[in-house]
């Protein structure tokens, strides 16, 4: 909790103030331009970090972090927001799925970063020394690529401190959406975060390019409970709402290059062993099946015929 001037690179906002700007720093030797809000309560209060675009297509999620942006004001507000609506700018200018097309990588496996690295390495290096490392509390909003159909669901870092894990879990409960997804892979925002003593949550909703009103409202609508959870706003706790902690989250990648067949859609509830869809090469011969891991539900598929090497085919949470 501070009242002291919130401050990122060369912006900064006094209690009671609100600013609108864009921060510049280098990026493999060029200016790399990030607009970002600072919202600065006029009552003392925690600091929260929103950030969306990471993955710069999932447009419901970035929609969400700018009407935050837009739409809060620091009167009344009880501590700081910081709000960063898109983070991989290059990718948003290219449509980009998954990557940054500066160095091809996906930033959201790289964290915290590298400064001497590669482009995303360096821009989540900077993200996370002058943004994210500022948070009490920390968002992190993603949804379905342009290529991925998607049921909503959080997922919260598992990092070995209970302590911090425990806020972690309770904050994605707060959020509201029904789906809670553990995560122990490194790299990720939420997984830095986390390891910094931060509780962290990477929010998932809308998919394939689209972002309508539900899908923009399930990320505003669960910042709204978590501010109102931790009193930054008035309204009291929210209404607690059911969830289901999917305690496995098994992806499926291609080993090949080819056509992809998906038999089921995101949401369906699948058995173990049963087919989801199959790659297939020019003449229609199946180079890979893809077997459910797990009696579970289809968190997401990909929608796209094309696939590529690697690319992922689904997730099953079980």
């Amino acid at each position: 909790m501070s009242n002291q001037t919130l401050q990122v690179a060369q912006l900064s906002a006094a209690a009671g103030e609100k600013l609108f700007g864009t921060v510049e720093f280098p990026v493999q030797g060029q200016p790399y331009r990030l607009p970002l809000w600072l919202i600065h309560g006029d009552q003392p209060g925690p600091t929260l970090v929103v950030t969306g675009g990471v993955h710069a297509a999932e447009y419901a999620s970035i929609a969400a972090a700018l009407e935050l942006g837009q739409s809060l004001a620091p009167t009344g507000l009880h501590g700081r927001v910081i709000v960063v609506p898109v983070v991989n700018i290059p990718g948003f200018a290219a449509r980009s799925i998954y990557v940054c097309p500066l160095d091809g990588k996906n930033p959201n496996r790289v964290f915290p970063g590298d400064p001497t690295g590669t482009a995303s390495e360096q821009l989540a290096d900077w993200l996370f020394r002058n943004v994210i490392s500022l948070a009490d509390y920390y968002v992190d909003m993603h949804g379905g690529d342009l290529i991925e159909e998607l049921i909503p669901f959080t997922i919260f870092f598992r990092s070995g401190n209970e302590q911090v894990d425990a806020k972690s879990l309770e904050i994605a409960k707060v959020f509201g959406i029904p789906y809670l997804v553990p995560s122990v892979n490194p790299g990720s925002t939420i997984a830095a975060a986390s390891a910094a003593g931060i509780p962290a949550i990477l929010t998932e909703s809308g998919a394939q390019g689209i972002w309508t009103a539900d899908q923009v409202a399930d990320h505003t609508n669960g910042l709204q409970r978590l501010m109102q959870h931790l009193n930054m706003i008035p309204g009291g706790s929210p209404e607690p709402t059911q969830s289901t902690v999917l305690e496995h989250f098994h992806w499926l990648r291609s080993d090949h290059e080819g056509f992809w067949y998906p038999q089921v859609a995101a949401g369906d509830t699948v058995h173990a062993g049963q087919v989801l869809g199959c790659v297939k090469d020019w003449e229609g011969n199946i180079l890979q099946t893809g077997h459910s891991p797990d009696h579970g539900t289809v968190l997401f598929i990909v929608s796209s015929l094309a696939i590529h090497q690697n690319d992922p085919l689904f997730a099953v949470g079980a």
